[in-house]
């Protein structure tokens, strides 16, 4: 699958997402700082989920009507990196048809899917 990590998301999930064979973007390492909606086109621009700690995409997606190939909402505070990688590489891999055209919020014990459009 093709990912877009946001840059609040951190290294070693993105490197956990290359082992897992996914191709992963990753904004730290190419436009720090660029706004929400330039991070949202991105993703959509190379089919990429979106994958954020950043809960003002659910206002693009859904308040303002921005389109997005998917958004994965990773909601693991507290948790160790480790753990936070553990449970989304599980996730990635037991929902990937699910998450096209998706708004998704990962948290430690569940996942809430919701269709986009």
């Amino acid at each position: 699958m093709k990912f877009l990590a946001d840059e609040n998301m951190d290294v070693a999930i993105v490197e956990r997402l290359r082992q897992d064979g996914h191709q992963v973007w990753y904004v730290a390492e190419m436009e720090p700082g660029i706004p929400d909606d330039e991070v949202l086109a991105l993703a959509n621009r190379e089919g990429a989920i979106l994958i954020t700690a950043d809960k003002d995409f659910g206002e693009l997606v859904f308040r303002l009507r921005y389109l997005a190939t998917g958004i994965i909402l990773i909601r693991l505070a507290g948790l160790s990196i480790s753990a936070k990688c553990d449970i989304i590489s599980i996730t990635i891999q037991e929902h990937e048809s699910e998450l096209f055209s998706a708004f998704a919020v990962l948290a430690p014990t569940s996942i809430r899917i919701r269709k986009l459009g």
